[in-house]
């Protein structure tokens, strides 16, 4: 305890400087250790005058005993942010790569491993804070004070120029551009333009320089001629059109990062650039590949996901043996890639590109699996472009005349799109889906033919669905039901039970599908147990939610409708709706938080909620989190089987029924085919 006191003393009792002081000496319990660092702390405090000195000395003192240069150099770069500035883990881990901060491993998943590895001990030594962006995403962040001790290691040695974020219109002064600077960031800015007579920089040093998210047009030719150690370039997000040409003599350039520069149309000759290890072009508006690329033999990384690149001369991927990180995508009316230009790359990791057709597509599975490459991340392409996917490994068909089996699928993909593919009638028939054990979620859009999503019978069971997590189907005309069994009575619960179908399925959402009339069948409800949101809008036939049996309709006993996890049910436009569940029929549970209604005029009746005690009797009552969105026209129609049961929901209704469109919009968009 003395010692604890004694440390809290030396750190002038601000918290900041406390908790930096714990994550530092964090694991260390031997008094003669915590004694020795208190001593050192408060002799380098001796040493400078001033409150804020004091504590940015406070704060040093963590800093310089971490025990790795590299690792100082990683916590530096944050620095190179705007002050308050998220920093997405995953785009700092590639800066770190980039910069060299990270050694060369055998893959770059070991890197970046080791990326989250350094994140860690950072958190952990309280020099970086967690947070999340407006997306949920995890983020870290320096506090202030932090940033402020970073900045003052920065301006002395390294030396940095950091002027991020800082609304400036124009470059810094031609004397900040001091000899012996070595990183300048610029980005996040509103600068517009390199006067065409600015004396070239003279940074002999200079080995990172960061101007990405600014408006910049055009940079002179001369800009970088003094510059001979420039390593990393980015331009990312500018309205750059061209690149100077003598960005083709920066022979120590290693990363040019220019993704989302979309008024870029050309690139100067690249073939000088031996040792570029990456090269962004993501969203960038070139119609053919750089000339040269196929010289940069050390390319570890290439981005070439544009919209405009009309093709890629054959053999120039086949070159870049090295490889690990690969996004192509061409042009919607030019040829895909052919598997062969892409086999050969045995270190590739991560792959998203687009195929020229079926066959092609197979091919490169077969490889996948025949040769057990190191694909671990992938996003496989046949037809038109799926905008969005939420999962790491997934195939996406398109606008292609397929029935089923001439299929190939990767065995660990995690995520299926299927649009445009009028002859398929269902999914469960596409063989090679049985052999895959990952799939959690799919997506089903635009498909004439789909009349069920899963079919089989009592001899002929399927297993291909029990890891699906999240199922989204827009605008099937003839689809008339989820799941389609052939067999009745008990035998429907029995093959249930052997193929496990559905049963890790979270969301369910379907929308502009006029053909269906019911949408989950009672005996389905076993399978369901971890369900947690539907969402259904625009199914102009849709009679019931939850249909019971025609032999449990005919019956007065009570129908249980159990499902322990749903916690949300959005139902929009469905003009027939006339009700949750049948009218025997009870929900059971206490996870409900939302029913939000919208456009359901022939719904009167919300179904009793209830639970089983003692003697298994059923008690009516509100789910304890629950609430009622709709309009208030909608809610005074309904009719009730107990008063009661209207004065306990009451409370709980809410005239919001907008929020509904939101939600409905955000599930059209994940599956809207473009």
């Amino acid at each position: 305890m003395p010692t604890l006191r004694l440390a809290v003393k030396e750190c002038a009792g601000l918290p900041l400087t406390v908790v930096v002081l714990a994550g530092t000496m964090k694991g260390e319990d031997d008094p003669c250790i915590w004694k020795n660092a208190l001593k050192e702390l408060k002799e380098r405090v001796a040493m400078v005058e001033g409150i804020e000195a004091e504590v940015i000395e406070r704060l040093k003192f963590s800093f310089d005993h971490l025990k790795d240069e590299k690792l100082k150099h990683c916590f530096l770069y944050c620095a190179l942010y705007p002050e308050d500035f998220p920093i997405w883990e995953d785009e700092l881990i590639e800066c770190w790569i980039d910069e060299g901060f990270i050694d060369e491993m055998n893959t770059r998943q070991e890197m970046k491993d080791k990326g989250h590895a350094i994140l860690k001990k950072l958190e952990d030594s309280c020099l970086l804070e967690n947070v999340t962006d407006r997306f949920d995403q995890p983020c870290k962040k320096m506090h202030d004070a932090v940033r402020d001790m970073a900045s003052s290691i920065t301006s002395i040695n390294p030396r940095y120029m950091i002027q991020a974020g800082l609304q400036l219109e124009k470059l810094p002064k031609e004397e900040e551009w001091i000899r012996d600077i070595e990183k300048v960031s610029l980005r996040n800015n509103s600068i517009s333009e390199i006067p065409i007579d600015m004396s070239p920089p003279k940074c002999q040093l200079l080995t990172t320089l960061l101007l990405g998210r600014n408006p910049i047009k055009k940079i002179p030719n001369s800009f970088f001629v003094n510059m001979p150690c420039l390593s990393v370039l980015d331009l990312s997000f500018t309205n750059i059109e061209c690149l100077p040409d003598s960005i083709s003599e920066l022979k120590n350039l290693t990363a040019l990062l220019l993704g989302a520069c979309e008024k870029l149309r050309a690139l100067p000759c690249l073939s000088k650039l031996q040792r570029l290890k990456k090269l962004d072009l993501n969203l960038t508006s070139i119609e053919k590949v750089p000339e040269g690329m196929d010289m940069l033999i050390n390319l570890r990384y290439l981005n070439l996901f544009v919209y405009t690149l009309k093709v890629i001369p054959t053999r120039v991927l086949t070159k870049l043996s090295h490889l690990q990180h690969l996004q192509v995508y061409m042009h919607g009316e030019t040829k895909g890639l052919k598997a062969d230009e892409v086999v050969p790359l045995q270190k590739l990791e991560c792959f998203y590109g687009r195929f020229e057709n079926m066959h092609e597509l197979n091919k490169f599975v077969s490889s996948m699996q025949q040769c057990k490459k190191n694909v671990i991340k992938y996003q496989l392409y046949v037809g038109l472009f799926s905008l969005v996917a939420e999962e790491e490994r997934v195939v996406s068909i398109n606008d292609l005349e397929i029935v089923g089996g001439e299929l190939m699928f990767p065995v660990d993909m995690q995520e299926l799109d299927i649009s445009y593919c009028h002859y398929l009638r269902n999914v469960s028939h596409i063989s090679s889906l049985k052999n895959v054990v990952d799939l959690r979620v799919c997506k089903i859009g635009h498909c004439e033919g789909i009349e069920c999503v899963v079919s089989f019978s009592f001899s002929s069971s399927t297993h291909q669905f029990q890891s699906l997590q999240c199922l989204f189907l827009i605008d099937l005309p003839k689809l008339s039901e989820v799941i389609k069994v052939e067999g009745y009575g008990s035998a429907k619960t029995s093959i249930l039970a052997s193929s496990a179908t559905f049963s890790n399925l979270k969301n369910i959402h379907i929308l502009d599908c006029p053909s269906i009339m019911t949408l989950l069948p009672h005996w389905l409800l076993p399978n369901l147990q971890n369900l947690e949101e539907i969402t259904v809008s625009d199914c102009e036939k849709l009679v019931e939610i939850f249909a019971a049996e025609d032999e449990e309709k005919g019956s007065d006993a009570l129908i249980k409708f159990d499902l322990p996890k749903l916690r949300v049910l959005r139902l929009e436009s469905l003009p027939e709706l006339k009700s949750i569940c049948s009218k025997s029929g009870v929900m059971v549970g206490d996870s409900l938080q939302l029913i939000a209604v919208d456009n359901c005029d022939k719904l009167k009746r919300i179904p009793p909620f209830v639970s089983f005690v003692g003697n298994e009797q059923p008690y009516a009552h509100a789910p304890p989190s629950l609430k009622i969105m709709s309009s208030r026209q909608w809610w005074d129609s309904l009719e009730w089987d107990d008063p009661n049961f209207k004065n306990v929901l009451r409370p709980l209704w809410q005239n919001r029924w907008f929020f509904l469109k939101t939600a409905v919009d955000e599930c059209r968009e994940l599956i809207n085919i473009k």
